[in-house]
C-alpha cells in the first residue's frame, strides 16, 4: 500500500514542519505517523541512535538490551505500521513465548504460561485447588478491567473521572463504578490469593509502571491481562523494535538528527515555534512534539519559555528507578528461561525501604536471559543477561556510595543463590544506577516510568498529549496513557492525532490519521 501525501500549503502552520524531540518509542511513533500524513518531520535525539530507554549497552563486546525486555500488545504496533502502509512482520521477526515468566522463592518455583489452563494447573500444583480458583477469578477481573478501559482510556486522550464515565456510556456504567480505584492492589489481591507468594507474584505487575502494589490502585491489575494476552520474543532483542520504527519513519520521509541535544524550545507569540540545539543552531517549526520526560519541561530543562507547558513532578511522586546490570555471564544451577523473577522473603519491607529512599536489604531480582527462548534452551558458554533490582529515584542527589552499590550487588547475588542460581559476571559488566539514569533523562532523578501510579487520581494527573502552550505536544512513557512500551507507542499516536486535529481547524479533514482506529473522543458511547 502506497501512502499518498497531501501537498503542503506553504501558507499554513504545517508548512513550517514538525520537530520531534527525542527518539524514544513515543517520538518514533509520532514522527512516522505525522510524516505518513504529509508533515515535514525532523526528529532530534541527543543520543547516537534511536530507542531512548529501549537502548542497548555494550558489555564485554556484546550488545545487550539495557531497557524494557517484555513485548506485549503487539496489535498496537501492527496498527502503527499499517497506518504507514507497512507491515510490522516485514520489519521485525518474533516468536510467541510459551512460558511468560519463571518465578522462584528459594527452592519453590512457579511458571506462568501463555496458555491460561496451564497456568491454572501450575498454580494448583504449587499452592492448591483454592488458589487455582482464585487465579481464575483474578484473571477474569484483570480482563474485565482491561477491556473496560482499553478504548475510552488507553486509546483515548487524557480525561478526568467524569469524562471517563461519559466515554464509557450507559453500557459501561457497571464497569465504571467497579474500576476499584480506592482499593490498593495489595489489598485486592488478598481477595483472590491466600498464599502470600501469589500475592507477591501478581503484585509485581505494579512495578511494570514503576509503582508499589501497596500504594497503587487495584485498577492496575489490568496489566496482568496485557501480559496474559501474549508475550513476544523479538529476534535480536527489544532494540530491534526501535530500529524498525526508525526505518518506518525514514520510509515516510522523516529526517533524523542524532548527537544533537536540544537546549530550548522556542516559543513565539504564545506558541511553539521550533527548537535551539546545544550547538546554537535554531530549527523553526510549526509544531513540536516533546518525547522527553514531561518533568523536564516543568523543571525548565528545555528553556524558561517552555517551563509553563507542564507541571513539575515533585520527588515524592516519582516512580521507581533501578540498579541495572548488563553483562555476559556464565550461569549454572537454576534453569533460566527468558524472563525470571527471584522474590524476596518480605515484599512489604522491600517497598517500605524504597519509599524511604533506600535500597532494600533483601531485594527481589529480575533476570532477562536474552539468548534463551521461552523453553529455556541455553547457549553454550557465556550468555547475555540483564539484571534489575528496584531502586528509589534519588539519582539527582548524592547517589549511592560505593559501599552501598557493592552491598546491593552482594544481596542480588545472595537472592538468586537461594534458588540455586550461580552467576559469574564476566569482565566488562556494566551497572547503571539511578544517578546514571538521571543523567540520561534530566529532571527525573532516574525515575524510569514518569510519576508513580499511587492513589486513585494518579492516572488522571499524568501529562496529556496537549500542553499549556499551543503547538507543543508530549509523548512518551511519562505522559498519558502511561508507562511501558505499548503505552509509549499509544502516547505517540495520541500526540500525532492531537497535532493533526488542531491543524484541522485551519485545514480540511484530510489530516485525520487514515486507517488507525480513531482515538476515543468526548462523545458518550452509543
Amino acid at each position: 500500500m502506497q501512502v499518498r501525501r497531501p501537498s503542503p500549503d506553504r501558507g499554513s502552520v504545517q508548512a513550517r514542519g514538525v520537530v520531534v524531540i527525542g527518539g524514544g518509542i513515543g517520538g518514533l511513533v509520532s514522527a512516522a505517523l505525522l510524516a505518513a500524513k504529509g508533515c515535514d518531520v525532523t526528529l532530534i535525539e541527543a543520543a547516537a541512535g534511536p530507542g531512548g530507554k529501549l537502548r542497548t549497552v555494550i558489555s564485554g563486546g556484546a550488545a545487550i538490551d539495557g531497557g524494557p525486555t517484555v513485548f506485549t500488545l503487539r496489535r498496537v504496533f501492527e496498527d502503527v505500521f499499517a497506518a504507514c502502509g507497512a507491515d510490522l512482520a516485514d520489519h521485525v521477526t518474533m516468536q510467541p513465548a510459551t512460558t511468560l515468566a519463571r518465578h522462584a522463592w528459594g527452592d519453590a518455583r512457579l511458571d506462568l504460561f501463555a496458555d491460561p489452563a496451564r497456568s491454572e494447573a501450575a498454580i494448583g500444583d504449587f499452592a492448591g485447588p483454592a488458589e487455582a480458583r482464585g487465579y481464575r477469578a483474578f484473571r477474569a477481573e484483570s480482563q474485565r478491567l482491561f477491556e473496560a478501559l482499553d478504548r475510552p482510556f488507553l486509546h483515548g486522550s487524557k480525561t478526568n473521572p467524569l469524562t471517563l464515565g461519559w466515554r464509557m456510556g450507559a453500557r459501561g456504567l457497571p464497569d465504571f463504578v467497579n474500576l476499584r480505584p480506592f482499593t490498593t492492589m495489595a489489598r485486592a489481591l488478598g481477595g483472590y490469593f491466600k498464599d502470600p507468594r501469589l500475592r507477591q507474584l501478581f503484585g509485581r505487575y505494579a512495578t511494570y509502571c514503576g509503582s508499589s502494589p501497596f500504594q497503587c490502585p487495584a485498577t492496575l491489575m489490568l496489566v496482568a491481562h496485557a501480559e496474559a494476552s501474549g508475550v513476544w520474543l523479538i529476534d535480536g532483542g527489544m532494540h530491534r523494535l526501535a530500529l524498525a520504527l526508525e526505518a518506518l519513519g525514514r520510509s515516510q520521509g522523516v529526517r533524523f538528527r542524532y548527537n544533537a541535544p536540544v537546549r530550548e524550545i522556542v516559543v513565539e507569540r504564545g506558541r511553539a515555534a521550533g527548537v535551539v540545539l546545544a550547538s546554537g543552531e535554531r530549527i523553526a517549526a510549526g509544531s513540536v512534539v516533546c518525547n522527553a520526560d514531561a518533568a523536564a519541561l516543568g523543571a525548565g530543562h528545555l528553556g524558561e519559555a517552555a517551563r509553563r507547558a507542564a507541571s513539575p513532578v515533585p520527588a515524592r511522586r516519582r516512580s521507581l528507578s533501578a540498579m541495572v546490570w548488563t553483562a555476559s555471564a556464565r550461569t549454572s544451577g537454576f534453569p533460566l528461561t527468558r524472563h525470571n523473577v527471584f522474590f524476596s522473603d518480605d515484599y512489604a519491607a522491600e517497598f517500605a525501604a524504597l519509599a524511604a529512599g533506600r535500597l532494600a536489604d533483601a531485594p527481589s531480582v529480575y533476570i532477562c536471559a536474552q539468548d534463551r527462548d521461552s523453553a529455556g534452551a541455553a547457549p553454550g558458554g557465556a550468555e547475555r543477561i540483564q539484571i534489575i533490582v528496584n531502586a528509589p529515584a534519588i539519582g539527582d542527589g548524592a547517589g549511592f556510595s560505593a559501599a552501598e552499590i557493592a552491598a546491593c550487588q552482594r544481596q542480588m547475588l545472595d537472592t538468586v543463590a537461594r534458588s540455586g542460581l550461580s552467576l559469574d559476571l564476566e569482565p566488562g559488566a556494566v551497572l547503571t544506577t539511578p544517578s546514571e539514569f538521571a543523567g540520561l533523562f534530566p529532571a527525573t532523578g532516574g525515575a524510569l516510568y514518569g510519576a508513580a501510579s499511587h492513589g486513585w487520581a494518579a492516572s488522571f494527573q499524568r501529562q496529556g498529549s496537549r500542553t499549556r502552550i499551543p503547538g507543543l505536544y508530549c509523548a512518551g512513557g511519562s505522559t498519558h496513557p502511561g508507562a511501558g512500551v505499548p503505552m509509549a507507542a499509544l502516547s505517540g499516536r495520541l500526540a500525532a492525532h492531537c497535532l493533526l486535529q488542531d491543524q484541522a481547524a485551519q485545514r480540511p479533514a484530510q489530516w485525520r490519521i487514515g486507517n488507525l482506529p480513531r482515538p476515543a473522543n468526548l462523545e458518550p458511547a452509543k
